[in-house]
């Protein structure tokens, strides 16, 4: 069973959507156009608010199992706003 108290289980959920919405944050913040550290700490201590972590895993799981990427992220995600923006350029 997950443990969504987990900073590092949230850290992940946020990395995999940021995949999903065809982001790569890492490669991102290596060339200097990505969030700050202290962004992405903010981004990963608001999912780890999240209500439902398990539509989450859910929603990831049928994308990039699937090898699909998503448009938009879900409504539910606390990210969904600026993931969406960076996604957008």
């Amino acid at each position: 069973m997950t443990k969504f108290g987990d900073y590092d289980t949230h850290a992940d959920l946020v990395d995999r959507m940021s995949e999903t919405l065809g982001l790569d944050l890492a490669e991102m913040v290596q060339r200097g156009e990505g969030p700050s550290e202290e962004e992405s700490r903010r981004r990963v201590y608001r999912c780890l608010g999240c209500t439902d972590p398990e539509a989450c895993v859910h929603f990831l799981d049928d994308h990039l199992g699937a090898g699909t990427k998503a448009e938009v992220a879900p409504a539910y995600c606390r990210n969904k706003l600026t993931l969406e923006r960076l996604a957008a350029g």
